[in-house]
């Protein structure tokens, strides 16, 4: 499981654009959680996580990996 904060996401339709946008990763078997309230990402598969980070970045949202 891969978690990346998110900042910027202020509605439900923010955070259906970063889930769309996710889920067209290669490597991406499931989005499991999109959370602006909380600024948490979830994500499953075999991905590189700069991959993540930059498709999130192009929607005009900020990503980094959560320790």
């Amino acid at each position: 499981m891969i978690e990346l904060k998110v900042t910027g996401m202020t509605c439900g339709h923010c955070e259906s654009a970063v889930n769309k946008a996710l889920s067209a990763v290669a490597g991406v078997t499931r989005v499991v959680e999109v959370n602006r309230e909380s600024e948490k990402v979830l994500v499953e598969g075999q991905v590189d996580i700069q991959a993540l980070i930059d498709v999130i970045k192009e929607e005009g949202y900020n990503a980094e990996r959560v320790s």
